[in-house]
């Protein structure tokens, strides 16, 4: 049986499941429990980016399309 992730589009469900993981910052270990991820696509990937309001590191997350 598929689990589904919510979302309509690919990119929803994708982001969907990224919001599912851990909101532990992985440089100084801050909690955003609000945050979400923020999606830039150029045809070719796909990019996903959140930065911590602890510490302003920038995470990224990179797929190819």
């Amino acid at each position: 049986m598929s689990r589904s992730h919510g979302g309509t589009s690919a990119f929803e469900r994708l982001r969907a499941r990224l919001d599912e993981r851990s909101h532990a910052c992985e440089d100084c270990g801050f909690v955003d429990d609000a945050g979400e991820w923020d999606a830039v696509t150029t045809g070719a990937t796909v990019e996903y980016r959140r930065e911590c309001p602890g510490c302003g590191t920038e995470h990224l997350r990179q797929y190819r399309l």
